[in-house]
């Protein structure tokens, strides 16, 4: 076998490549300068970790800078942080938390930010009772209070990237917490948190101190706060239904940012208080002095509920912090608590406006009737809260009979005259104006009002309205049982479905069954009635179809559309239709005699008609300039 030998191109090839390496080694080599400049940077991270540790080991305020070596390092800070470089030398410029609680809350408020990153009801359970977990409003980084900072030189700082200084001291039953954002040792930025016992209202201060020279005065201070609210409830989207921004501006005036579906941005001004409103549960944030604009968004998190079910709403509040002689100060409260009637007025700061009890006369039935009667059934007396319904309900349908009374009496009325006004419409079959005209003076002549029967249904329908209202609203009944229902406040399941059916759900609820089966029976005992005392109109509908289609109709949308709704309203709604139904019995068989009625009417007639109405007359006015006209179009 040959030899294999260095031939004189490989001697070559090798001393290329060594010759290369070491232009390459020699290109790389550091100058002079960077040496000096990489000494100098060690010297310094050197001197940094001597001077964080002597920091660290002080009990009193870091002194300003009292060396050279001292003054080229908070230079340098300063030059970083905008000049808050003091509160990354002090001891707190760590990961540490504060916690203040009393009987009813428990917060932490971190030193990084400075604000409340864990918020615990210590009252109340979330989900369902018994479940040992309690409402927490804030935790796991939901939610963030942020100001930014604009700097003399021109920076934007964050404040929630920032350490503040916690000192916390009892002041009489109070717990005073001050987080201090330092610039100096009397230069500052700080909140205070003041909790008082047994309270879920915490008082809430901003103010800066010798920060005139840090910040830029000429524009306010941009105060970010927003939330995602976790899911307290049964079921997440009759929560979520309820789930909104409320806020008051303008001294008195009220509204709601409420998103369903696509997020949705309000821009109020002087803006008193926000609140970040959950069912049954408020974060709300009030200020002594009205924010002078404001940005306010709500986003809807709850696309299917069967996958979107640990959070309910995105909230965000932008909120400006106005300079007053070159510093902030700006007296404010926290609340974070439930959302019910009687502890929000307790305040006397217009919370209560944030539940919905409705408006006009719908919001005075609530607020004078409802809600004082069912407090007095259920708190007073102290009943169950299924009896206190029942009563409650038994209690407002026994005042509302009067009304009832007159209702049907109308309709008997309107009965008896069937057969004279059949007549009437067979004898001006083809004049509809003058069977109108003859019809009115029967109505005059024999003492009867059609719209008798009207009225007393239109008095009563505000009181159904504000009932639907009040029992969503209603935190009296959360988590409170009730025969099969578990929580009066959430549906009352009694069969799981293993499918989902669009509009009605996955489930059965018992109460809304009951109620569409009273409804049904109520308007199969009054439709015949209506029906008889309603005279057929020409070029009217068939009002005996509408009704017979309205008796299949009402039960089956009770069916579908409260199926998920609070098991409270669904019980109050049957046992407002059973009792409708034996005041109707009572009414109809002992009380109204048809055959007196019919007297009393023929002996009307034969007396002398009863002056019209003003509207009578008006009434009569008009069909005669009707029939006026139609004759001259005739003749033309």
């Amino acid at each position: 076998m040959e030899e294999k030998k260095l031939d004189l191109n490989s001697i070559i090839g090798f001393v290329l490549i060594f010759g290369i390496l070491i232009w390459i080694m020699y290109q790389n080599q550091p100058s002079e300068k960077e040496i000096a400049a990489e000494k100098a940077k060690k010297e310094l991270v050197a001197k940094q970790e001597a001077q964080a540790k002597a920091d660290k080991a002080k009990t009193a305020a870091l002194p300003v800078a009292t060396t050279p070596g001292d003054t080229v390092q908070i230079a340098q800070l300063q030059k970083t942080l905008g000049g808050f470089a003091y509160s990354a030398t002090l001891p707190s410029a760590k990961e540490a938390f504060t916690t203040i609680e009393n009987e009813k809350l428990r917060l932490k408020i971190a030193n990084k930010g400075g604000y409340i990153v864990e918020a615990t009801l210590k009252e109340f359970e979330r989900l369902k009772k018994g479940s040992g977990q309690l409402v927490e409003l804030i935790k796991n980084n939901n939610s963030n209070l942020n100001i930014q900072l604009q700097t003399t030189d021109n920076r934007t700082l964050n404040s929630k990237d920032l350490y503040f200084e916690p000192t916390l001291e009892k002041v009489g039953q109070d717990q005073v917490l001050s987080m201090r954002l330092k610039a100096g040792a009397n230069e500052f930025l700080e909140y205070k948190y003041v909790l008082k016992p047994n309270d879920y209202l915490v008082g809430f201060d901003i103010r800066s101190q010798g920060l005139n020279k840090v910040l830029n005065a000429s524009k306010p201070l941009d105060l970010q706060w927003d939330l995602k609210t976790y899911r307290n409830e049964k079921s997440v989207s009759y929560e979520n239904r309820y789930a909104q921004i409320d806020y008051k501006y303008e001294e008195s005036k009220y509204n709601n940012v409420s998103s369903h579906g696509q997020g949705k941005e309000e821009m109020p001004t002087k803006v008193s208080f926000v609140a970040f409103k959950q069912h049954f549960f408020a974060t709300i944030l009030s200020s002594e002095k009205p924010f002078e604009t404001s940005k306010l968004h709500s986003d809807d998190l709850v696309k299917d509920e069967k996958i979107d079910t640990v959070f309910t709403k995105q909230f965000k509040a932008n909120l400006p912090l106005a300079f007053s002689n070159g510093e902030v100060d700006y007296k404010m409260s926290l609340y974070m608590g439930p959302v019910d009637y009687k502890t929000l007025k307790s305040y006397d700061k217009n919370f209560d406006k944030i539940i919905p009890l409705g408006w006009g006369i719908f919001g005075w039935i609530n607020k004078w009737i409802f809600i004082p009667l069912f407090g007095f059934l259920s708190s007073t007396i102290g009943l169950s809260l299924g009896i206190a319904i029942i009563i409650f309900t038994i209690i407002i349908k026994v005042g509302m009979s009067p009304i009832t009374y007159k209702s049907f009496l109308s309709q008997a009325k309107m009965k008896v005259l069937r057969p004279d006004i059949a007549e009437l419409g067979e004898k001006y079959k083809k004049d509809p104006m003058k069977k109108q005209q003859e019809t009115m003076k029967l109505y005059n002549k024999a003492g009867v009002n059609p719209m008798a029967g009207c009225i007393p249904a239109l008095i009563q329908l505000p009181f159904m309205y504000a009932s639907f209202q009040f029992f969503p609203a209603a935190f009296e009944l959360r988590q409170k049982s009730f025969l099969w229902a578990d929580d009066l406040s959430s549906f009352d399941s009694v069969v799981k479905l293993p499918f989902n059916i669009p509009l009605y759900g996955d489930h059965i609820s018992l109460f809304p069954i009951l109620a569409a089966i009273a409804i049904f029976f109520y308007m199969k005992m009054t439709s015949g009635d209506q029906q008889m005392a309603a005279p057929q109109q020409e070029g009217m509908p068939d009002m005996a179809k509408m009704m017979k289609i309205m008796i299949y109709v009402s039960p089956l949308m009770m069916l579908i559309f409260f199926n998920s709704y609070g098991a409270g309203l669904s019980l109050y709604n049957f046992i407002s239709n059973l009792i409708t139904i034996g005041i109707m019995f009572v009414i109809k068989n002992y009380i109204v005699d048809s055959d007196k009625i019919h007297a009393q009417i023929q002996e009307n007639k034969q007396r002398e008609p009863k002056k019209p109405s003003k509207f009578q007359q008006r009434l009569q006015e008009v069909m005669e300039q009707q029939e006026a006209a139609k004759a001259q179009n005739k003749r033309k």
